[in-house]
């Protein structure tokens, strides 16, 4: 097995977790978890060992959902795009990525070791209570 095989089966749970925990959706997890590694896998280099293995692969999936956000915000080209949504699902939505964006900001502030142990927390706990 090589080392980004061992990384890849290691780190795919954690990744995937917390980009579910993000997007509330099974497949948009799947696919941003698979454009994550592969991300890694063309950037590994530029791992400089600065943090835990798991803290980088879930920055680029922070980075890679955000960005998903952003392209799908943009694809609300027209009226009837917007009115195929439903009124309540659509703010629940809005207070969702609200809450996890704020969520997002704070832990970005906390300081190592914290912000590690808080979102590994986090996840754990989201995991089990679903």
């Amino acid at each position: 097995m090589t080392e980004f095989e061992e990384i890849y089966s290691e780190y795919f749970k954690d990744v995937y977790r917390y980009v579910l925990c993000l997007s509330k959706n099974e497949s948009i997890a799947e696919d941003i978890t698979q454009e994550t590694f592969f991300k890694a896998l063309k950037n590994i280099d530029g791992f400089k060992g600065n943090c835990k293995m798991s803290v980088w692969l879930c920055q680029i999936a922070k980075n890679s959902y955000f960005s998903y956000l952003k392209k799908k915000q943009n694809n609300f080209e027209s009226v009837e795009d917007i009115a195929d949504v439903s009124d309540s699902g659509f703010e629940q939505i809005l207070v969702d990525d609200e809450s996890v964006f704020e969520i997002h900001k704070i832990l970005h502030n906390l300081e190592e070791p914290y912000k590690e142990v808080f979102t590994l927390r986090f996840l754990e706990i989201y995991h089990f209570q679903r």
